[in-house]
């Protein structure tokens, strides 16, 4: 065949890279005084950055599960079907002690370290990150239930990816889903209509149906039903002491936006054996730690993805011409890739911060407790809404090739709006916020605290703050404005720790642009003056 033309000018194939090599990252884990988790999450880093682990996405994503209800003879069977590329996700995950290995682990700043493992693996695939998260979440949730945790937790928390369905305590290890929602209430889980009647060896049969499981392939579920007592949380277990199976009937798995990889079900609760965690009516309260794990998770997701959006984005920059130049060089451009790395980092020092303030909570910090319940609100709120847009941005510095599928970058962009939905979307999210500071107005001071300890180091900065502490002050149509309020929260937040923590550069366009006013409603318009190029190499992808 005679050649036609000559192919230049391609961007080569963003694989060897470090994808811990990232300095806010790094720098928050050693604050969080888990700088010795820093080998290990290297090593996660090259594994990430590597060819294998984008194939490994690339086919969990094109060969998404598959439900199978019956075997050959027409039992019920219920099982999930994946590509081996999942499990491989799956059992690195599980190795590296990404979902429950903390709760067992005393070293100090476990969850940080597991936080940034997490931020750092998620950028290889996200779907399969949802039944790692629901793992982590399960376990405060679980000790409710002193007798079953003994039992369970061991086999969460181990590193070992033991797949298929089989009694719970006849396995290596243990990954757990979550079963909340229902047709007729979505978030509003008190108008939940599942029924769990008491037996008399101590169990209850749960009957009902469930319009949105997590990861139906789970050993067990956390769920809520109405007990006789009001509506309780129960683990079910999807096999039985006996070996049976429990009678949980998937009826179909859900054909979403994104999250291809992951299954999500609709399934029905045909008189399951549940075992209660917590007291009968306090279902809400007993699963509430678990929606807050998962809120935390959510907003690392999100700074995740945004983390992966520029670094591709950088990468793609520093090697394609355009107009006579590399793009990297072009004015507009830089103003683009430094927005983008903006939002990215400071992404990832908030959510960084808020699993640091997890490890203080859990050694008994009460100061830090609040921090962490109003910061976490206000950090899903606002850091999981500005994905999509992020996404959308970083996809658009690649051009045509960023709209192709073998690129990666439309996977991005549909996994972005997941975590701003998930544990209740911006709405509930903000609301929550209001309701946080209404329970307990201290952590109104503890939040205020926190962003005070940047006092004096940014006029912006301190221009925001008193603006906020007016805001507060304000209860006319509080609840009309509440995503005003709790926006303006995020981003003294985030200013209060890029001032402190951050690079200088990276601080004052943040300050200029998201605090000082400076700044347009797209991407690419920070002010005159910003240090783009230091800005642009903190995203430049390091080769190992």
């Amino acid at each position: 065949m005679t050649a036609t033309h000559e192919v230049t000018n391609q961007v080569p194939l963003p694989y060897g890279h470090d994808t811990a090599a990232d300095p806010t990252l790094l720098d928050a884990l050693r604050r969080a005084d888990a700088g010795w988790a820093e080998p290990e999450l290297r090593e996660l880093g090259r594994l990430a950055g590597s060819e294998q682990a984008a194939e490994w996405g690339r086919l969990a994503n094109e060969n998404p599960p598959v439900l199978r209800t019956h075997d050959r003879f027409g039992h019920r069977i219920d099982e999930v079907e994946f590509h081996p590329a999942w499990h491989e996700l799956m059992r690195t995950a599980v190795s590296y002690g990404l979902h429950a290995a903390p709760w067992r682990d005393e070293r100090p700043g476990a969850h940080s370290a597991r936080a940034a493992g997490f931020f750092v693996w998620g950028q290889v695939e996200a779907g399969h990150t949802c039944p790692i998260s629901m793992t982590y979440a399960a376990v405060p949730a679980l000790r409710a239930n002193p007798a079953l945790d003994a039992e369970l937790e061991p086999l969460l928390a181990a590193r070992e990816y033991d797949y298929g369905l089989r009694e719970p305590r006849t396995k290596r290890g243990l990954i757990a889903g979550m079963s909340m929602t229902e047709k007729q209430g979505g978030s509003d889980v008190r108008t939940n209509t599942t029924t769990a009647v008491p037996q008399p060896d101590g169990t209850y049969r749960l009957t009902g149906h469930k319009w949105f499981t997590s990861a139906p392939m789970s050993d067990l579920f956390l769920t809520l039903a109405q007990a006789p007592g009001g509506l309780s949380c129960f683990v079910l277990p999807r096999v039985l002491p006996d070996g049976g199976r429990n009678r949980l009937q998937l009826m179909r798995l859900k054909d979403k936006l994104g999250n291809k990889s992951n299954a999500s079900a609709e399934l029905e609760y045909d008189g399951a054996v549940g075992l209660l965690v917590g007291e009968e009516g306090r279902g809400v309260q007993t699963i509430i730690e678990m929606v807050n794990m998962t809120r935390l998770d959510c907003t690392i997701g999100a700074a995740s993805g945004m983390r992966y959006g520029a670094t591709r984005a950088v990468h793609h920059a520093l090697h394609r011409r355009a107009f006579g130049k590399v793009l990297v060089d072009q004015p507009l451009m830089r103003n683009v890739l430094a927005d983008l790395v903006v939002e990215s980092e400071a992404a990832t020092i908030v959510a960084m911060r808020l699993a640091q303030a997890t490890d203080r909570t859990l050694a008994g910090d009460e100061s830090e407790a609040l921090v962490r319940r109003l910061g976490l609100a206000v950090a899903k709120y606002w850091v999981c809404k500005r994905g999509p847009a992020h996404s959308a941005e970083a996809l658009e510095c690649l051009g045509g090739n960023g709209y192709v599928e073998e690129s990666g970058m439309p996977r991005l962009y549909r996994e972005a709006p997941l975590v701003s939905i998930w544990e209740g979307s911006g709405n509930v999210a903000a609301l929550d916020a209001l309701r946080a500071m209404a329970k307990r107005p201290e952590s109104v001071e503890a939040f205020l605290g926190e962003l005070d300890a940047a006092a004096g180091a940014d006029r912006r900065l301190d221009a925001a703050v008193a603006a906020l502490r007016k805001e507060l002050t304000d209860l006319s149509d509080l609840e009309y404005r509440t995503r005003r309020l709790v926006e303006s929260m995020a981003l003294a937040f985030q200013g209060s720790l890029l001032v402190r923590y951050g690079n200088p550069a990276v601080a004052d366009a943040f300050c200029a642009s998201r605090l000082g006013g400076d700044h347009g409603a797209a991407f690419g318009t920070l002010p005159a003056g910003v240090d783009t190029a230091a800005i642009i190499d903190r995203a430049r992808p390091v080769i190992v």
